[in-house]
């Protein structure tokens, strides 16, 4: 049977990530020098193995997506790049958008990522729910108009999460928790009609002898 792959990247290390903001849709200013040394990692990595022989490419609104997806590319036969909203990473509204982690805990506290998915940490922003839902749409896209090919996604950490608590059935919080890495490769195939197999996850041995972050002390 034919297969639908597909293979969720990471994007690289972003600005936001180093300056320690929330860097929602508005503020996001894209990958910081290390996060396009991680790109271009990847990119000689596919380069040099051919390991995805990919249809389509995807990226998140996100500029530390597209640019992600901008490096890689040409690895990847020089596709285009198809930009869905859908894939982007929780957006925590207009009001939080860009504020410190610090401010942003000064003024409404930690949020328990665990608890209630209809929660309102982000004020006026998306629930875990809403956040979900928005990545599910997207993933059902993608199955719909391209059956049995592979997809390749730059995307967001809790997109990733987000997919694979829905390929494998889990609830929207708690349960377990991933840590995926900067331009780390996570696959994914639809075995039968909504059953899913994880291929690989977190797969990032093309980072090594990187620094794992950008030291601002």
């Amino acid at each position: 049977m034919t297969k639908t792959r597909i293979v969720l990247i990471r994007h690289g290390e972003s600005n936001v990530t180093v300056q320690r903001v929330l860097g929602g849709p508005r503020t996001c200013s894209g990958l910081s020098d290390l996060g396009k040394m991680q790109a271009e990692r990847l990119r000689d990595r596919l380069a040099n193995t051919q390991e995805l022989q990919c249809d389509v490419l995807y990226s998140s609104g996100y500029p530390r997506a597209k640019e992600t997806a901008e490096i890689i590319a040409p690895a990847l036969s020089g596709l285009a790049i198809n930009i869905d909203t859908r894939f982007g990473e929780h957006d925590p509204g207009p009001e939080c958008d860009g504020l410190t982690f610090a401010e942003f805990v000064r003024r409404h506290g930690s949020p328990e990522w665990g608890g209630d998915p209809h929660a309102e940490f982000f004020p006026g922003g998306e629930t875990i729910a809403q956040f979900h839902q928005r990545v599910y749409s997207g993933l059902d896209a993608i199955v719909s108009q391209h059956f049995g090919k592979t997809v390749v996604v730059a995307c967001h950490g809790g997109v990733v999460d987000a997919i694979l608590r829905r390929t494998m059935r889990t609830p929207q919080t708690g349960a377990f928790e991933v840590h995926t890495k900067n331009c780390s490769l996570t696959e994914i195939a639809e075995i039968r009609a909504g059953h899913w197999a994880i291929l690989r996850y977190n797969d990032h041995s093309h980072l090594h002898g990187l620094p794992v972050a950008t030291n601002i002390d």
